[in-house]
């Protein structure tokens, strides 16, 4: 049974605050530590702990309970420009207000209303996360209509099941899903600002709505049944929002120092956990929510020092591939034995000295980053201990779509380990005979949607006392700790009546290095069960059985795996928040041991495979996939479809990809095999945010206009054609333009306006900008010397940085987008070398991807008459003997294929080549 709730809520009252006081992003550092982590190391303090006992005591009653989330809703517009969301769409990185988000919420209102949607009708949202989808669901609730999230990796099957179910009556959806909608009026996020600006921002009056009525239905995915959909409430969302609230109140003047609080969520809006921290719990703080569309590891670490990230909301599993990031880069550089040691020396030591020990990799996430709020699925202990070790604090919440997200939620610094943490205030829970864990609370779900003629609920959710059984099976300790200890489903009872939880098997394997992943399910064996583990070993056709025998060392007699199968693939199939899809394994594991030898085609075949990710890039469905299948003739394979492939391979597995081998790979099995390969260590291209700070801007500008225009007039004062075509035109943009000579870039800034001409970001050959930065040893000292001064000279004075020929161009592409953030217009030289001809090459493919991606107004330039300087060996020329010609800018459209782009930006710089005179 739980403790009595008097004493419950006053634990968990201290355990939240602790939570929010903490974390937190302070503008200025201690010592490289930050504030934040000061507080931290007052937090491990008995004194500090007594402190916020005592205050609880002390603290002033409860707000009035709000009578529907529109009052929470009402505050927004008072948070003014205030950072609110902050997401990518192609390479760029789109940020909205508080401001941005009320009014287009209020807009996305009137347009329902205009289109007769009525309260209590259902609009499907259906796509990845961004403001926008924030907006249309806000927007919902303040016409009363019901949201109905989908999976933006959902299956067009499911969405179509879920729209016919609910009787949707509008479609708000991503671009990329629009091909597969369920024959609904649509509203797409990209186009939202278009659509929606005939309506007004100002505050929607919408019905009078209360705690009781429904505010979304989220739908679990089906495979094999019908979706079933959770009836959720204003007050069910509300139950858990308050008591966060009244906690935060009493810390708004620490929170000042610290603001604006930044969380990265990679879990999907679809899901009321990505809900809770994504829409919910940082406004209370007037937090900064980051979304990312990719769950590569790089890129994550990237994001998270780039955006001075204060926590990471995911899902177990990019806990886990974070780790495995770590482990990878310290075992390349050599360091990963030293690293085993010193990690195994810092059990119980303070805070400040697990910083200090493991400050490099501190340093690579930033100094701001503190704390990984985990919550989806149960997290491994092996993780948790990690990056404990290390200094981060790791905070584990439980709960489920029917409790609305969150049951209990851990103290970031007194928590046990492995703990789930204490219960939310309000509600009660104790464990069953069987130890299943029994929830009641205002949080619980009212009951399932179901499809019928009446349009009625289903069953309630909760039993007649109001006691939802979660179906997971728990323990608690003298201290309230809440611990999870599997799905009652899933236990296996022996033939010994014994009970196995597979969870205590995987931990087992997954402790064997050669375990990459693993699954334990019941295997059918006369009326009983006995375990069977689904391994994925690191290297592809090893041995399983050694690696079984060692994990059963760890196990009791009763828990021994006695059959083990290899999975086929590179990965299980999974859910959007990566959980394994027990329903396929189980059913593979049935065929197997029924039929030995038999394939799994469609156990192998769901959820992400390289077939599924080679049509959802090509839009074709693969024939034979075969490890000897070619990516260009079997799969048609274009360059552009390599790239896209590389990312989705990499956000699919979690991995890193080296981009020249995945470039020199010809069959479906070079691909596969790189999968177990770890990247070669190498030198990596070096983007120089740097040169686009304080100094360097302003020693540029000086240098620009005292020395480099000057030196550009006397080489040639440029004749300027189509400088009208900039009138009105506003930085960022994408300059693209033939290549003549290394001085085109010259030319290319005398004929900018003012206004253009001083925010500019040059692409330059990659392979040469590394060869500068790294000269090869052969070369004397001297030289290396002055090849390393002109790379750090031509990077500041001009702002230039590397587009590689052979691999590496999406960080380049990435980096462009991060310029254009920054306000600077992108130079880009298509052809991507100089001409020896005096005609234009061929523009690679790669500037329409760049181009689609960065979604900016393009200027063509062409420059005429530079190469007959450069064949005759001039180095001066009369006024006018070079033209610089700026054409008209233009837009991309969206939808064409970056080949079809390429060619027409080619076409269009080609028709400004002026008549010869």
């Amino acid at each position: 049974m739980s403790p009595p709730s008097g004493q419950r809520g006053a634990q968990n009252a201290c355990d939240l605050r602790a939570l929010f006081v903490f974390n937190a992003s302070p503008p200025t550092e201690i010592n490289g530590t930050g504030f934040a982590t000061w507080l931290c190391c007052l937090a491990e303090c008995d004194n500090i702990e007594f402190s916020c006992w005592e205050l609880d005591s002390r603290h002033k009653p409860p707000a009035m309970p709000r009578r529907s989330l529109i009052e929470y809703f009402a505050g927004f517009h008072a948070r003014g420009s205030e950072p609110a969301f902050v997401f990518q769409r192609g390479y760029r990185n789109v940020r909205w207000s508080y401001r941005d988000l009320a009014d287009t919420a209020n807009q996305f209102a009137r347009e329902l209303e205009g289109r007769g949607i009525a309260p209590g009708e259902h609009v499907l949202i259906w796509g990845g996360n961004c403001a926008e989808w924030i907006a249309a669901f806000w927007g919902c609730a303040l016409r009363g209509a019901v949201a109905v999230p989908v999976d933006a990796i959902a299956a067009p099957e499911f969405a179509r099941r879920v729209a016919n179910q609910v009787n949707a009556k509008l479609l708000a959806c991503s671009r990329d899903v629009l091909r597969h909608n369920p024959g609904l009026p649509a509203i797409v996020f990209d186009t939202f600002h278009e659509t929606l600006a005939r309506h007004s921002g100002a505050p929607f009056a919408g019905p009078d709505l209360k705690r009781s009525d429904t505010l979304e239905i989220v739908f679990t995915s089906g495979t094999t049944s019908e979706p079933r959909g959770v009836v959720i409430s204003h007050g069910n969302v509300l139950a858990n929002l308050e008591p966060l609230e009244n906690e935060i109140a009493k810390y708004r003047r620490l929170e000042r120092f610290f603001h604006p609080l930044r969380f990265l969520n990679l879990v999907p809006l679809s899901h009321v956990f990505g809900q809770f921290m994504g829409l919910f719990v940082p406004p209370l703080l007037g937090g900064t929510v980051i979304f990312h569309d990719s769950l590569n590891p790089s890129e994550i670490i990237r994001t998270i020092k780039s955006e001075r990230v204060t926590s990471l909301v995911a899902v177990p599993r990019l806990l886990e591939a974070l780790k495995e990031k770590v482990e990878r880069d310290l075992e390349i550089a050599g360091r990963r034995e030293d690293f085993k040691k010193r990690i195994a020396t810092s059990e119980g030591k303070h805070f400040v000295a697990r910083l200090w020990r493991f400050r490099s990799i501190h340093r690579r996430f930033g100094w701001k980053f503190w704390a990984f709020i985990s919550g989806g699925a149960a997290l491994d202990t092996a993780t948790e201990s990690f990056w404990r070790q290390l200094g981060y604090s790791v905070i584990q919440g439980y709960g489920m779509t029917e409790t609305t997200s969150l049951i209990s939620l851990n103290h970031p610094f007194r928590t046990g380990m492995g703990s789930i943490g204490k219960l939310m205030p309000g509600l009660e829970v104790q464990l069953a005979a069987d130890g299943e864990i029994l929830v009641r609370g205002e949080n619980i779900s009212s009951g399932y949607w179901k499809e019928r003629e009446s349009s009625l609920m289903s069953a309630d959710a909760a039993d007649r006392d109001g006691w939802f059984r979660t179906g997971d099976l728990g323990e608690l300790d003298s201290t309230g700790n809440l611990y999870f200890k599997g799905r009652k489903k899933d236990v296996i009872v022996t033939a010994e009546g014994m009970k196995v939880y597979p969870e205590d098997l995987e931990a087992a394997l997954r402790r064997q290095v050669e375990v990459r992943d693993c699954v334990v399910v019941g295997a059918a064996r006369g009326g009983n069960a006995e375990p069977c583990a689904v391994l994925i070993l690191r290297e592809r056709g090893g041995d399983p059985k050694p690696v079984v025998r060692r994990a059963n060392q760890s196990l009791a007699g009763f828990q021994q795996i006695r059959r083990w199968l290899v999975w086929p693939d590179d990965d299980f199939p999974r859910t959007s928040t990566q959980k394994p899809r027990a329903q396929l394994i189980q059913k593979f594991v049935q065929t197997q041991l029924e039929t030995p030898g038999a394939a799994p085609s469609e156990a192998a075949s769901e959820g992400g495979t390289l077939a599924d990710l080679v049509g959802r890039i090509t839009g074709r469905t693969p024939v034979g996939l075969t490890p000897g299948a070619n990516l260009t003739t079997d799969l048609n394979l274009t360059s552009i479809d390599r790239v896209e492939l590389m990312s989705a391979i990499e956000d699919r597995y979690q991995v890193d990809l080296n981009e020249s081998d995945f470039g020199a790979a010809t069959m479906v099995g070079d691909l596969e095999r790189m999968l177990h390969q770890p990247p070669p260590a190498g030198i990596p291209y070096v983007y120089p945010a740097w040169a686009q700070r304080w100094p360097i801007t302003w020693i540029r500008f000086v240098t620009y206009y005292c020395l480099s225009l000057p030196a550009t007039l006397l080489l040639g004062y440029p004749r300027v054609v189509g400088r009208e075509n900039l009138r009105g035109v506003r930085a960022p943009v994408l300059i693209i333009s033939n290549h003549v000579t290394y001085v085109d870039l010259g030319f290319i800034l005398a004929a900018l306006p003012f206004r253009l001409r001083n925010r500019v970001a040059v692409a330059m050959l990659g392979e040469r900008l590394r060869a500068m930065r790294h000269p090869p040893t052969k070369d004397g000292l001297f030289s290396r010397w002055l090849d390393k001064l002109s790379y750090y000279l031509v990077v500041a004075l001009f702002n230039v940085f590397p587009l590689p020929q052979q691999t590496g161009f999406r960080e380049s592409f990435a980096f462009a987008g991060e310029s254009a953030d920054r306000g600077y217009n992108v130079v880009v030289f298509p052809e991507g070398r100089r001409t020896n001809t005096g005609h234009m090459a061929e523009f690679r493919a790669g500037i329409g991807l760049l181009a689609k991606r960065l979604d900016l107004p393009i200027v063509p330039f062409c420059i005429d008459g530079l190469y007959e300087l450069k064949r005759a060996g001039k180095h001066t020329a009369r006024p006018g003997a070079v033209t610089v010609t700026i054409g008209a800018p233009l837009q991309i459209d969206r939808n064409a294929e970056p080949e079809a782009i390429a060619r027409d930006l080619e076409k269009r710089v080609k028709d400004l080549v002026p008549a010869k005179r």
